[in-house]
């Protein structure tokens, strides 16, 4: 979906009330009642056949009659009318609706289609917005808008609070009013037949008088479209979410055999964090969160220093952070020997600092400006407990005044009620966050850490640790349909490894025997120690039905165990289906961790790819973490470190650290594989042993799909993976290789340096100023791009003296959020223009755009840049000056292969 039409919906400057009614308790009443009396400025219009006015109001018999075209109309009807109502409405004009009524999805048409696919497709074929159904309507504070019929009107304010549950939606209102909460939005989705929380998403993060947006979350229905949204909002501004119902979901397929659960809960936090956004458990914890970011600057460290007035507070905010695996601040000996000079020769002389019961406020702000200046030092929180010897306001107002001088985040709380009121308030006026107990405090803290974190990974730059992996796709996938083709969804463990081999994992050599006698003649022609394991599709742990033989040193031990694990799996699964053995030449490394690499596809996100302990202890110690695909190294690491045996895996004792590097290339590898292998369901490489030599496969099973149960290609993975199709080759008048291909987060250092080689005329018309450097945050948002909204190309070639690639052009495409139309740009290294690759990288962004069934593209070009200006315009482009902005509008319309304009909408 978009945001098309969705002003209809939150910016409308005309109300009908489909259903308005003066029944007291009746939603039609409530609603009217809300809307007259919240300010809202524009035309309200209730319909009801029944009534000549509603509230004072004259109301009109149908919609028909209603004087103007209604921009948004709230349906507070039965069920069963509500289709003609939405055909009146299209045929009216009406470009948005909230249905409040539910049962639409229970209740049939006469065609057989229920009422809500009806209504949606309706409503689809004009792009018409609807909210609900179900839905419990909105409030708009700008506006005085309140198209609900929520109990209490609530406050405005600058947060933006979206709720798929209306149950929570009226908790929620109720809390914050009583706590003084005001917002900007307050909306009820209801069950998001159409607009979704991507939708929502997209249209709060532009809007300007939203500070932060909060979600609370049952279930997600279009995953590209959320984590697209996400992603591209939290880097602006904060989203907080709340996501109920944590109990692991089973994969819902039917010819999938029985696995382990999935953590649906565990994907949902992975998708929250890799979006940047922050997750909180509870009402209190969110408003707390949501004030912090908002009044707290952005952290450079995680380094917390804690100041009391008591060793037990301090204590307890110490023992808090540790649990929350924050970090204490190591004091320095100059901030030792600083403090020293204004504290009594009693404190602590650690971190805490205790600046005992009796502090003045000088003291507060003595110790405030010496550690605020403190390199060790990233953040503060200061405590006070009430004491018969210290004045509780005056220590804040020292706090207050300390805070003014200095950049270093202060947090605080004063801990009590009636004695520390005033000083609370007084917080509260300065803008400095304040909490009721050092545990919320220490919270809130890493409230903010975990939102560093999670900002930070967005434009973290990785290594290309890849870059000339070439796996052979072809081969993976032969190995998958003969599979299909014999019928089963389930690959033998040689078929498992094989195709583990053709992405460039290591793996055991692995031979298949009929039976047990073809086991021992194989064996003849191994080097022992042997491997010997059970062949079957329904056995997912061989070991705990005696499938699973080690160490066997001769043909006969083979034979005899071979033997033995028929008989054994006779008794103990006779239903299990045997297609013979697999022998393999064991792999002994003391010193290897057993390890799991494995993929699940998850109910709403997709594919997810899952990294922890392995061998028979896993399932026991459940050590595993979560990521979505596809992944670079930035992300492997992150995973790895999510896990406790990552800490292992750096070294202890006697054992050497792992290959690092190694084991994030196998996870880039399985990731690489999720994104090529539609077909592939379920994978379980265990155990993957890991040393300091690298990684091997000993084990793996692999389920796949069959062709019927794909999800939607398009939508299959819920974070678009880089688009290999575009990549293409293209040769230069002068014979230089030209690489033209989609921009990755990798290219960043080598994007650094073309734009330091262009001149400043080029960075004067491209960037409409002069700057020949660029931040890593800003350069970060031009190389780490979200391929479902947007699009930058970059021309790549080998530079003959250094042997590296280096960008000769790039270009980049800006959708907007309608998907009608694209915003563009184009720079060319200036030693390279007239040779044809500016021409070919706009025929390039063209043909993308077509592809797309993009409307239109527009330009921005300074009037002075006359080859810029005879550039576009021999691509067909017509330009218009816009004298506010002293610039030149180019615009082209992309038409199909037909020679026709795409349709807007």
């Amino acid at each position: 979906m978009s945001i098309e039409n969705l002003d209809a919906l939150l910016k409308p400057e005309s109300v009908a009330v489909i259903g308005a009614s003066t029944r007291p308790g009746s939603i039609g009443a409530l609603v009217c009642r809300n809307l007259l009396q919240g300010g809202f400025s524009g035309p309200i219009m209730p319909v009801n056949p029944k009534y000549r006015a509603v509230a004072g109001v004259l109301a009109y018999p149908d919609v028909a009659h209603l004087p103007i075209i209604p921009d948004l109309a709230v349906l507070c009807t039965p069920a069963n009318v509500i289709p003609e109502l939405i055909a009146a409405l299209i045929q009216r004009g009406t470009r948005a609706a909230i249905i409040m009524s539910s049962g639409l999805k229970r209740e049939r048409h006469t065609d057989g289609r229920t009422l809500l696919e009806v209504v949606c497709e309706q409503a689809h074929a004009v792009g018409m917005r609807l909210m609900g159904p179900n839905s419990l309507g909105m409030l708009v504070s700008g506006l005085g808008l309140n198209a609900s019929f929520f109990h209490v009107p609530g406050r405005p304010g600058r947060i933006a609070f979206v709720s798929q549950s209306g149950a929570m939606c009226t908790a929620v209102l109720d809390w914050a009013c009583s706590k003084g909460i005001g917002f900007s939005h307050f909306i009820s989705l209801g069950d998001m037949a159409d607009v979704d929380f991507g939708d929502m998403i997209d249209y709060l993060g532009m809007e300007r008088d939203v500070q932060a947006i909060l979600l609370y979350i049952e279930s997600i229905h279009q995953r590209r479209n959320f984590m697209s949204a996400a992603r591209a909002t939290a880097r602006n501004k904060p989203i907080l979410v709340i996501k109920s119902g944590q109990e692991p979901v089973e994969i819902p397929s039917d010819h999938l055999p029985a696995s382990p659960l999935v953590e649906s809960d565990a994907v949902y936090a992975a998708a929250i964090s890799r979006a940047g956004m922050l997750r909180v458990y509870d009402t209190h914890e969110l408003f707390a969160a949501v004030e912090t970011l908002a009044r707290a600057r952005p952290l450079d460290g995680e380094r917390l220093c804690i100041i009391a007035n008591g060793v037990g507070i301090g204590v307890m905010a110490e023992d808090s952070l540790i649990r929350m695996e924050g970090r204490m601040a190591s004091l320095s000996a100059t901030s030792i020997a600083a403090l020293d000079r204004v504290l009594p020769n009693t404190w602590s002389r650690t971190n805490p600092v205790d600046i005992n019961r009796d502090a003045s406020g000088s003291r507060y702000s003595n110790v405030i400006e010496i550690l605020a200046s403190a390199r060790e030092i990233d953040a503060i929180l200061v405590l006070h407990a009430p004491t018969a010897t210290a004045d509780s306001t005056e220590a804040a107002r020292a706090v207050i005044d300390a805070a003014r001088n200095t950049t270093t985040n202060i947090l605080t709380a004063w801990l009590g009620e009636g004695a520390v009121a005033e000083a609370r308030g007084l917080f509260h006026l300065a803008g400095i966050p304040t909490y009721d107990s050092p545990e919320l405090a220490v919270t809130a803290f890493m409230h903010m850490v975990r939102y560093r974190r999670n900002q930070e990974m967005l434009i973290e730059t990785p290594n290309a640790i890849l870059q000339d992996f070439s796996p052979a796709t072809a081969t993976a996938k032969l190995i998958i349909e003969n599979t299909l083709a014999s019928g089963h969804t389930v690959l033998n463990e040689a078929e498992v490894l094989a195709v583990l081999s053709a992405y460039g994992i290591p793996t055991v050599v692995t031979h298949i025997a009929q039976n047990p006698e073809e086991a021992e003649t194989m064996a003849l022609h191994m080097r022992f120690p042997i491997a010997l394991k059970i062949l079957s599709p329904d056995l997912s742990h061989k070991s705990d039905v005696g499938g699973v033989d080690l160490f066997l040193n001769s043909p006969k031990m083979v034979l005899s165990a071979a033997r033995k694990m028929l008989r054994t799996i006779a008794g103990k699964k006779p239903e299990a289906r045997i297609h013979g053995f697999t022998l393999q030449e064991m792999v002994v490394s003391p010193g290897a961790h057993e390890l799991r690499i494995g993929v699940e596809t998850d109910p709403v996100f997709g594919p997810v790819l899952l990294f922890g302990q392995g061998g028979t202890i896993a399932d026991v110690l459940a050590d595993t973490a979560v990521a979505l695909p596809p992944l670079n190294v930035t992300l492997a690491r992150e995973l790895i470190s999510r896990t406790q045996v990552s800490r292992l895996l750096n070294g202890y004792r006697d054992r050497k650290p792992i290959d690092m590097e190694t084991l994030c290339a196998t996870l880039l590898k399985v990731s690489q594989m999720i994104v090529d292998l539609p077909q592939l369901a379920r994978l379980n490489i265990d155990p993957l042993f890991a040393d300091d030599k690298g990684v091997i496969a000993v084990g793996a099973r692999m389920t796949v799909f069959r062709p019927c149960d794909i999800a939607d290609e398009s939508t299959r993975l819920a974070i678009s993976p880089y688009p290999n199709d575009l990549e293409e080759h293209w040769r230069m008048p002068d014979g230089r290789d030209i690489l033209l291909r989609p921009i990755r987060p990798e290219d960043e250092p080598e994007h650094h340096e073309f734009i330091g080689r262009l001149t400043e005329e080029d960075i004067q018309f491209r960037f409409l100023s002069v700057r020949k450097f660029l931040p890593h945050p800003e350069m970060a948002r031009l190389t780490q791009i979200d391929y479902n909204r947007e699009m930058a190309f970059i021309a790549s070639a080998v530079n003959p003296q250094t042997a590296k690639r280096e960008t000769l052009g790039a270009n980049r495409i800006f959708t907007d959020p309608t998907r009608n139309s694209c915003e563009f740009a184009i720079v060319i290294r200036s030693d390279l223009k007239g040779q044809g690759l500016g021409r070919k990288m706009m025929e390039k962004m063209i043909d993308y755009c077509r592809s797309r069934k993009i409307h239109s593209m527009v330009g921005w070009v300074s009037p002075d840049n006359g080859r810029m200006v005879r550039f576009v315009e021999s691509f067909g482009f017509s330009l218009r000056l816009l004298q506010s902005e002293g610039l030149l509008q180019a615009t082209r319309i992309i038409e199909d292969l037909s020679g026709e304009a795409f349709k807007e909408g």
